[in-house]
């Protein structure tokens, strides 16, 4: 029997607020629409998603002492992930939430996530989690952290692979200090360009990533398409058109699903294949980290197009 990989991920596991205006948006005024809340956060969505693969994961995060924490521990359990994750009493639980107008385009959000600023730092110097680390094969992480974390945890992975999510362009600068120790970052055009300083086509991109030190990288370039890298060179995959119900946990189960795909021997293609398989079932559900059967995931796979060299 094949071992589990074991991966470690360490930041964000909130409360994802997701409200879509039913009509034409009215500013500065009441507009009637519905509200969906579910448990999200980048780590915990792609260690959902990694664990569904085949992996066998445990999450680093940090919540309030509020009944909306009680809601994530549950998640938490419910997904088979163990549960790191420290609490303080006198803080409330990090959320997000995000407007969308009725065709799902974004209008605005808000993120109350200083404790992950505050307390995540402190959470990676307990002796538990420098055990955890050495006792797993993979270290998953977001740009929840900040820099002076983010490089600590590099520091104690001792050249175990580490996989970074960017999160956003203003938090992907937060990966800048590590990206030459990162094994893969997982960004889509906007945080690419934030981190490449380069806003071109798809090589000049790659090529920009580089210059800034990374050796391998994932990129949800829009309209569906993917660019990956590595040393064997760039290269891009198309998935097909599909009916898209929500795609806000999408670029989380792509990462998760490559992730659990290169640790079990995948090269990065066949991996990000993988990936593109996850994302696109993520996108026809409505939930941020949906489950999914092996035949279902065998069936979008099989709906994924090779990829492709980018010259």
């Amino acid at each position: 029997m094949t071992k589990s990989p074991k991966v470690l991920a360490i930041g964000a596991a909130h409360i994802d607020r997701r409200g879509r205006i039913s009509g034409s948006y009215s500013p500065a005024a009441s507009n009637p629409g519905t509200m969906r809340e579910d448990v999200g956060g980048n780590a915990f969505n792609a260690l959902c998603c990694a664990v569904r693969r085949g992996a066998c994961g445990s999450l680093l995060s940090v919540r309030g002492g509020d009944a909306l924490a009680e809601r994530v521990s549950q998640a938490i359990a419910a997904a088979g992930i163990a549960d790191l994750s420290a609490v303080f009493l006198d803080r409330a639980t990090p959320s997000h939430t995000v407007l969308f107008d009725r065709d799902g385009a974004p209008i605005a959000g808000l993120a109350d996530m200083g404790l992950y600023d505050l307390a995540l730092p402190k959470q990676i110097r307990r002796a538990k989690v420098r055990e955890a680390i050495a006792a797993a094969d993979a270290i998953l992480c977001d740009a929840n952290l900040p820099s002076a974390a983010l490089e600590r945890l590099v520091g104690l992975a001792a050249g175990k692979p580490v996989f970074a999510i960017a999160v956003s362009p203003d938090k992907a600068a937060r990966l800048t200090p590590v990206l030459g120790s990162l094994a893969l970052a997982f960004m889509d055009r906007r945080e690419a360009i934030a981190l490449a300083s380069a806003d071109a086509g798809e090589q000049d991109l790659v090529g920009g990533l580089r210059r800034a030190g990374l050796k391998s990288g994932a990129v949800t370039a829009g309209h569906g398409l993917v660019l990956g890298f590595d040393e064997t060179g760039a290269f891009s995959i198309l998935p097909p058109t599909r009916k898209i119900v929500d795609a806000a946990g999408a670029g989380d189960a792509l990462a998760g699903a490559t992730v659990a795909a290169l640790l079990n021997g995948r090269t990065l293609r066949a991996a990000l294949r993988e990936g593109v398989a996850a994302a696109m079932l993520a996108s026809e559900s409505a939930e941020l980290a949906p489950a999914f059967t092996a035949t279902a995931f065998a069936e979008a796979l099989a709906l994924v197009p090779e990829a492709r060299d980018v010259v």
